[in-house]
């Protein structure tokens, strides 16, 4: 998935000027509003954002269950409950 080689590719990029990125990848119907996305799935995305540590790239489980056979590998970090977000969500960090 784009999204995951895109956070990856941000999270190695700033190390050499010593910064740090926690990332996010959910996916779903995001709205477009004014040149914006909106809307749950973007809403997802980032509250997982919030939760990875630093250097971390954090997926749902939507994500990791359409990457079956992708050889990427995931470790579980466990349900959570996401702000402003119906349920509970388990969250992979991408390895």
């Amino acid at each position: 998935m784009r999204a995951i080689r895109c956070a990856i590719a941000v999270r190695d990029g700033i190390h050499s000027i010593g910064l740090t990125v926690r990332a996010g990848v959910h996916t779903g119907e995001a709205v477009a509003h004014a040149g914006k996305l909106a809307g749950l799935t973007v809403h997802i995305g980032a509250r997982a954002a919030t939760l990875a540590a630093p250097d971390e790239v954090l997926v749902t489980q939507t994500v990791r269950d359409l990457m079956v056979g992708s050889g990427t590998r995931f470790a579980d970090r466990g349900a959570h409950a996401l702000k402003g977000v119906p349920g509970k969500w388990r969250l992979y960090a991408v390895e």
